[in-house]
């Protein structure tokens, strides 16, 4: 895809949403504000007011701009819309939040510093890389400064204790849990299982290289591009692990408990090295 299409599409819909009097600021995030888009990426646009957009002004911008087919008050996850510019042919992801949720979420991660299972400094990351198109009171500027400080070593030593408890070591660990659903034979429940264990794993791989994560596409290549703390072989071993979740059942569960086992055995390795975190 075109860059230049991309950014007078971005462009082009961040305007049509500024001019709402709602709106207070509008940012483009995702793979298109880390120079990480592919063919396959669509624009992910942030739409912040003090107030909630309404539907029909969403629905009055989607009739100017997109293309039929797109879906209006898609609030599955976050309240969003997804469209495709009709004029520009780039698919378009909408969101829409407060500044008053935005920022305890930050308050969250770097204030209380509070850990998740899983993904605990997406938004902060989500902030700190996105860029502002539309800004007119410095709101957002502010925002990505106090975004801009370095990893708190109290979140990060929270965030690691927090998810590496349940990877293994608990009676209901991850690692248990996917046993018992190779010893039933339950494939949705095994690959369930091994997305909540990869959650918190990665979670902890960026948190122990001070890296704020980047959200649940391509974590691999963003971890090997800019995390030099790597678990070894963590590439291969994670390629074992999807092998041993789709591999015949009379071959479970043992092998698919011999990859967490590698995988976990290699993220001790790089904890252990950590005197902080040890």
């Amino acid at each position: 895809m075109n860059v230049a299409i991309r950014s007078d599409a971005a462009s082009a819909v961040g305007a049509a949403f500024a001019a709402l009097p709602e709106v207070v600021a509008v940012a483009l995030g995702g793979s298109e504000a880390s120079a990480d888009a592919d063919r396959l990426s669509d624009l992910d646009l942030y739409v912040y007011s003090d107030v909630p957009v309404p539907i029909a002004s969403r629905a009055a911008v989607a009739e100017r701009l997109a293309a039929p087919g797109g879906e209006v008050g898609n609030d599955l996850w976050e309240s969003g819309d997804e469209w495709t510019h009709a004029r520009f042919g780039v698919p378009v992801d909408l969101m829409f939040r407060t500044r008053a949720w935005i920022e305890e979420q930050l308050d969250h991660t770097l204030v209380r510093h509070e850990p998740s299972l899983g993904y605990s400094t997406c938004l902060w990351h989500n902030v700190h890389t996105s860029r502002a198109l539309i800004d007119p009171e410095g709101w957002y500027d502010k925002l990505q400064v106090r975004a801009s400080c370095a990893y708190p070593e109290r979140l990060r030593a929270r965030i690691v204790a927090r998810n590496y408890r349940v990877l293994r070591d608990m009676r209901s660990s991850y690692a248990v849990q996917l046993e018992r659903a190779a010893a039933r034979g339950d494939r949705a429940n095994l690959i369930d299982r091994a997305s909540a264990f990869l959650a918190s794993y990665f979670d902890i791989v960026f948190a122990l290289n001070r890296v704020a994560h980047p959200g649940e596409k391509r974590q691999l290549a963003y971890a090997e591009r800019n995390c030099p703390r790597l678990p070894p072989e963590l590439r291969a071993r994670l390629d074992e692990l999807v092998s041993a979740i789709a591999a015949p059942w009379a071959e479970q569960p043992g092998r698919t408990r011999a990859a967490i086992d590698a995988l976990v055995d290699g993220l001790d390795q790089v904890l252990e090295a950590d005197p902080g975190l040890a």
